[in-house]
C-alpha cells in the first residue's frame, strides 16, 4: 500500500539511467535523509545516487521550500519531528536508517526518539552531522543566537559555506529562500532536545575539524543520547566538510549501513577509525 503521507514528505531520486528507487524495489536498507536549516531534500541527491542501488535514499522535504514552496515553514522543531515521523511509521520489511546534518541532525533525533515509542520502530542507526550534542547545548539561551535581520542572517549563512554565493547575491532568489531560513532559525532558537537517553540504537557522530558551529569537542557527546555503541568520526573542513569529502561518506555509509538479512537490530555497525 502506497504512503500518501509519505508521498508528501519524502523525495527520492533516480538512479543513473533514469532507474526508479524507492518501495517496492531491491533495495537493502533504506535511509531517511534531513537537511540542513535552509535546506532542501535536493541537497541530498548526489549522495542517493552514489548509494543506490543497494540503498533506498529518502530525503525529507520540509515546507516552505521548492515544491513546497507556497508552505509555511514549521518554527518548532517538536512539532516538525511529530509530523515527519507520523509520516514514516513504523519500517516495512527493511531496515531503517536516520542521517542528518546540522539542522537536520537534531531533527533525525527527534524523529528517531518518536520512532523508538513505536513497536519495532526504532532505526538500526542513527548518523548525526556537524551538530552540537544536545549536553554541548544545553542551558544555552538560544534567543541570543537568533539573528536580529535578514542582513545577519545571510550574512551567517554564508560564513558556513553551504549556500551557493550566487542565491545569496540574487535579490529575487534570496527572497524565495528567506521565509525558509527565518522559520528554521526561529525554530533552532527555541529548541530543547528530548532529555535522558532514549535510543538504543547505535549513534554516529560526525564533525568537521575547523566547524564554527560544531567543534569536535561539541559533537562527541551525542553518545549520552543512546545506550547502543557510538563512533565519532572526524573529517577535514568546516561545517559543510561532507561537501568535501563526498567518496568517504559513500564509502563511510557502505560500511554503516544494516543489510535486509543477517543482522539483528541493534547490532553494533563496523566501527570507523575515529579521527582527531
Amino acid at each position: 500500500m502506497v504512503n500518501r503521507r509519505q508521498d508528501v514528505w519524502l523525495r527520492r531520486f533516480p538512479q543513473a539511467g533514469g532507474t526508479p528507487t524507492g518501495p517496492g524495489t531491491d533495495a537493502d536498507c533504506e535511509l531517511v535523509c534531513f537537511p540542513h536549516a535552509g535546506g532542501s531534500a535536493a541537497y541530498w541527491r548526489p549522495l542517493a545516487v552514489a548509494l543506490a542501488p543497494a540503498v533506498d535514499v529518502a530525503a525529507v522535504q520540509y515546507p516552505g521550500r521548492l515544491d513546497r514552496l507556497s508552505e509555511a515553514p514549521v518554527e518548532d522543531l517538536h512539532v516538525l519531528a511529530d509530523q515527519i515521523a507520523e509520516a514514516l511509521g513504523p519500517p516495512g520489511d527493511r531496515p531503517r536508517a536516520l542521517l542528518g546534518h546540522s539542522m537536520g541532525a537534531s531533527l533525525a533525533y527527534e524523529v528517531a526518539v518518536r520512532l523508538a515509542r513505536l513497536p519495532g520502530g526504532e532505526p538500526r542507526l542513527l548518523v548525526v552531522s556537524g551538530r552540537r550534542a544536545p549536553s554541548a547545548a544545553r542551558g544555552r539561551n538560544r534567543n541570543l543566537t537568533w539573528p536580529v535581520d535578514d542582513a545577519e542572517l545571510v550574512s551567517r549563512i554564508r560564513g558556513l559555506g553551504g549556500t551557493d554565493a550566487m542565491i545569496l547575491d540574487d535579490p529575487e532568489l534570496l527572497e524565495l529562500i528567506l521565509p525558509a531560513l527565518r522559520g528554521d532559525y526561529r525554530a533552532l532558537a527555541s529548541y530543547e532536545d528530548t532529555p535522558g537517553r532514549p535510543l538504543s540504537c547505535p549513534v554516529v557522530a560526525l564533525a568537521g575539524d575547523r566547524d564554527p558551529a560544531a567543534t569536535v569537542e561539541e559533537v562527541r557527546p551525542w553518545g549520552e543520547q543512546t545506550s547502543g555503541d557510538f563512533r565519532t568520526r572526524v573529517f577535514e573542513g568546516g561545517h559543510f566538510f561532507l561537501n568535501d569529502h563526498p567518496e568517504d561518506i559513500v564509502d563511510l555509509l557502505r560500511g554503516l549501513l544494516p543489510p535486509h538479512t543477517g543482522r539483528p537490530p541493534h547490532a553494533a555497525p563496523h566501527r570507523p577509525t575515529a579521527a582527531g
